[in-house]
């Protein structure tokens, strides 16, 4: 599941990950966000929290998230600013540091005992 992430400094796009997330999640909920902010032409700064619960992505998530990273990086490449992704989970930490040079923008790892941190940086530059 995908749910917005509300308490965060202004101007940054929140997303807490946890359980199973399925390509709803991305239809429903991060890809309208992403979109609404580009469309009032504003910068993409976003946070992801992985919950020590995600389950993993059914296929057609995994689905969704390439066609959309591709979709975005391609004709939204300059809107996005930075990324953070706050996470205890080892194999999402290393995707981010294998795959992070793709990120459009800046990416960065904090763990969740630097969630705040991570927010004030994400906001930021």
């Amino acid at each position: 599941m995908i749910e917005a992430i509300d308490d965060l400094p202004a101007g940054v796009l929140g997303f807490h990950m946890h359980g199973r997330i399925e390509k709803a999640d991305y239809t429903d909920v991060l890809l309208p966000a992403l979109h609404g902010e580009v469309a009032a032409k504003r910068p993409l700064r976003v946070l992801i929290r992985f919950g020590p619960d995600l389950e993993g992505f059914e296929p057609a998530a995994l689905w969704e998230d390439a066609k959309a990273g591709i979709s975005m990086e391609i004709r939204e490449r300059g809107a996005w600013k930075r990324m953070a992704l706050v996470t205890d989970i080892d194999w999402v930490a290393r995707a981010a540091s294998l795959f992070g040079w793709m990120t459009p923008g800046e990416l960065k790892v904090f763990n969740s005992s630097e969630e705040t941190g991570a927010g004030s940086w994400v906001s930021e530059g």
